[in-house]
């Protein structure tokens, strides 16, 4: 159950809309020698319809079709009407001429509206359309919403059959139900030959659809043949024509079943018993922006083992009390078994220093997140040497990994993935890298799941662990145009853009209208492990980008063109659109078959999207914090949004920014140092720096970050970043993976004898690094200086993270100074008045 408070209701209704498509003018299309073969489709995905289209005019470049479609909108949702021009080919694919996004909030109410859009200025090629808007008569419904996403009221209809028939059916025959935009689609109940009904159908049929959105339940009779039925091609063709359809939205909530007969081409009527009921109103996808209550409640108990923490490593004469306790993070990026590895190293020096205490947040993506998944099964682990646990994880960086690709390992994951299968995974490549993480780093099976690592916060014993994904388009949009951070604790997955999160243990589990429809098995924490570090599932943009941090060959020679087409009368008429409209001219052949190339994710995988059935609020891109963690250049576009997939696509977050920052810059989090783990090789400062440009663009609070062209040459072990002008932006303690001063101590202030230095020869920068990505074994010489090297670092710099402590405490006293000072002067206020 969750709290009211994380979501609220707005009352809504229904409207009626009709689209006129009208005609085309001076259509090129794509044939040299003929006119085109124009054709219009309609998609409005949030009116719960397959697309709609017009009949085709043939060789006519001046298409006439007056042709009138119908669509039930819903008045809080965010309804963008897409149109689009065909010309049609026999025996090829049809050519995809332009598409048309339209805002229907720019239709007023019971005031039809003529547009004309010019599809291109040079040819006068235009496509005139119109549009009307009219109430339907009901009373106002309450819907639920967090001002980005609308849920709105859910209803189950039953379908009973009557389970006795005098007259029986001549041949097999099946009952086919169609809910369109309900969570189950299409049912099929069989009859047997004496039509007496087989065992499952017995049970009712049950539809699960959103209240007010036109919905309508078709029914008909099929024969089902038998492949080597002779008269299949005879008389398949008289099936389903005897089709009857029920408008749900005529149907309130009922005690009483409604008979329905169907027409059967042999025998009597088939009598359906229909019933309409209501659904429970609580959710299970928690719509909000707030953190969690367990995180709030785990906060609370964490703060008093910091403020312990703190007052010890800053010698303070009393304990920090509520809001002058400092919130401190621990950044980890990317790096396969080299970040695995250092992450090990740094938390056991954190530990070494008294620091370790003091962090309220660790958050990883990719390698790291291997080693905070490791040490969370234990509840105690930050109580504990971490020695044991590098032990451990040196053992098997150290061992040889042939055994991974054994033929009783491969029977293994065949064995697995059927298992996860079974379980309602959508298996894939990412699950089988998953299980060999699994093999690489573990002894034997793995049981553990992310929801299990709860018993290691129950009492703030440990920080929170945040581990970071990021969720893109399976093919056709590249990671540069599309892509939304997702956040995976103990307690939550979420969507932080749409301000949606579920249970963790519900992830992979079917939903429906924020309802959990089917529950599946919590994934084994191995399947996360290949989510997070899924170094595989980039596709060719991707390695562009990564490699040359360049995005001008993706703009200019792939990307569909899109250009705004609104004219200066919508402009001033417009009351309710928010979104301008706009045209897409599809890439040419040879482009498309190089976008397809470019954007496909081979072996990638895909996961249960838990927005399925909710929908855009008409306000959406007004939230503040839908804007806020704006990451795509789709955001624009409501119908290419995640609520509207069929799954979810999560992938490394390194294909975009190989950092964990985003889920520490919450404003809810309130963190205010952060210690920036970078294991990046080769750049150790980009990552810092693209976040700083990533942050600026969107507004998110965050220092900034500016490097001289000799900073950039030589790379210290430390740079601190912060704003001076901005108390809320937190300090940037930044660690790079470098060997500066540890090549000539081997502690912090102890040099190296002559026989010591070849301990200091440590390569972290060159293309023969032993640390580069893809390489999982390392020998034990290897291993032990990177635990050395980055050991030091960190030491090295003890007396600078003291330092930025205080400086971090003395600006939440001088913060909370001047709230207080400013309720006490309200308070004074209010006095005064009364």
């Amino acid at each position: 159950m969750l709290s009211p408070s994380t979501h609220y209701k707005e009352k809504a209704s229904s409207y009626e809309l009709t689209v006129r498509i009208i005609q085309a003018q001076n259509i090129h299309g794509t044939d040299l020698v003929t006119k085109p073969d124009c054709y219009v489709c309609l998609w409005l995905p949030t009116a719960l319809t397959d697309k709609k289209r017009t009949k085709t005019i043939w060789n006519n470049a001046n298409p006439v079709w007056e042709e009138t479609f119908h669509f039930t909108i819903h008045s809080l949702v965010q309804n963008v009407l897409e149109v689009s021009l065909h010309d049609e080919d026999i025996g090829t694919a049809d050519d995809h001429l332009y598409t048309v996004s339209y805002d229907l909030g720019n239709v007023p109410l019971n005031e039809p509206v003529l547009e004309t859009f010019t599809l291109n200025k040079e040819f006068e090629e235009e496509l005139q359309v119109e549009f009307d808007v009219v109430s339907i008569s009901e009373t106002r419904k309450n819907v639920t919403t967090n001002g980005v996403l609308v849920c709105p009221e859910m209803l189950a209809l039953e379908v009973a059959v009557a389970k006795h028939r005098k007259e029986p059916f001549k041949m097999k025959t099946e009952l086919v139900l169609t809910v369109k935009g309900s969570y189950e689609t299409e049912r099929r109940i069989s009859l047997n030959s004496n039509s007496i009904l087989e065992r499952s159908s017995h049970e009712k049929v049950v539809f699960h659809f959103p209240r007010d959105f036109g919905t309508e339940m078709t029914a008909c009779l099929n024969r089902v043949y038998s492949p080597f039925d002779v008269t299949f091609s005879n008389e398949a063709e008289n099936d389903g024509i005897n089709q009857t359809t029920v408008p749900l939205s005529l149907l309130s909530p009922m005690e009483n079943d409604i008979s329905i007969q169907l027409p059967a081409v042999e025998v009597k009527p088939l009598e359906v018993k229909i019933k309409i009921k209501e659904c429970p109103e609580e959710l299970d996808v928690r719509l909000g922006f707030d953190l969690c209550d367990k995180e709030k409640i785990f906060l609370q108990k964490r703060q008093r083992v910091v403020a312990e923490a703190l007052k010890n490593i800053l010698h303070l004469d009393k304990n920090l009390v509520g809001e002058e306790i400092p919130v401190i993070a621990v950044m980890a990026t990317g790096g396969g078994a080299r970040a695995m590895s250092s992450l090990y190293s740094h938390l056991s020096s954190l530990q070494e220093m008294g620091l370790l205490d003091c962090i309220s947040y660790i958050a990883g993506a990719s390698g790291s997140t291997w080693t905070m998944s490791k040490l969370y099964e234990d509840p105690k682990w930050s109580q504990r040497e971490l020695s044991e646990s590098i032990n451990q994880a040196k053992e098997h960086v150290t061992k040889k990994k042939m055994s991974t690709f054994s033929m009783n390992r491969l029977k293994y994951y065949r064995k697995e993935l059927q298992q996860a299968a079974k379980d309602g995974q959508k298996t894939s490549f990412t699950d089988l890298w998953g299980l060999m993480i699994e093999s690489m780093f573990y002894k034997g099976k793995n049981e553990s799941r992310l929801s299990e690592q709860r018993a290691a916060l129950e009492n703030g014993q440990n920080p929170l662990p945040l581990y970071l994904a990021m969720n893109v388009k399976s093919d056709k949009t590249s990671t540069l145009d599309f892509k939304e951070w997702c956040e995976f604790t103990p307690y939550e997955v979420g969507l932080l853009k749409y301000g949606a999160s579920i249970r963790t243990e519900d992830f992979g589990s079917e939903f429906y209208m924020g309802r959990l429809m089917k529950k599946h098995p919590e994934p084994r924490i191995c399947y996360l492990q290949g989510l997070w570090g899924n170094v595989f599932s980039l596709n060719l943009v991707d390695t562009w980008y990564l490699t040359t941090q360049l995005d001008t060959f993706w703009d200019n020679w792939v990307k569909d063109r899109v250009n705004d087409i609104d004219k200066e009368d919508i402009m001033q008429r417009r009351e309710t659109a928010h979104l301008k409209t706009r045209l897409f001219t599809p890439a040419g052949t040879v482009n498309k078959m190089l976008k397809g190339l470019l954007t496909n994710r081979p072996i990638d995988g895909e996961q249960q999207n838990f927005l399925r059935g909710l929908h855009l609020h008409k306000d959406y891109h007004q939230q503040a914090q839908f804007t806020t963690w704006k990451d795509s250049n789709l955001d624009i576009l409501p119908n290419n949004l995640t609520p509207l997939a069929d799954n979810l696509c999560l992938v490394d977050a390194g294909y975009f920014i190989n950092a964990s920052f985003p889920p520490l810059l919450r404003e809810e989090r309130k963190v205010d140092i952060i210690l920036s783990f970078d294991y990046t090789l080769d750049t150790p400062l980009l990552s810092v720096e693209q976040t700083c440009t990533y942050c600026t663009t969107q507004g998110i609070c965050f220092p900034r970050v500016s490097l001289s062209d000799e900073e950039r040459k030589t790379h210290k072990e430390c740079y601190v970043f912060k704003d001076e002008d901005n108390p809320n932006a937190p300090i940037v303690l930044h660690f790079p993976l470098v060997n500066d001063t540890f090549q000539k101590f081997k502690e912090p202030g102890v040099p190296r004898s002559p026989e010591e230095m070849p301990d200091g020869d440590v390569d972290v920068t060159g293309v023969w690094s032993p640390y580069f990505l893809t390489n999982f074994t390392y020998s034990e010489q290897e291993f032990d200086r990177l635990m050395k090297l980055t050991r030091y670092n960190l030491l090295n710099n003890k007396e600078l993270i003291i330092d930025t402590l205080h400086a971090a405490v003395q600006r939440r006293k001088a913060r909370n100074h001047c709230n207080g000072k400013y309720k006490t002067q309200k308070k004074s206020q209010f006095i005064k008045k009364s």
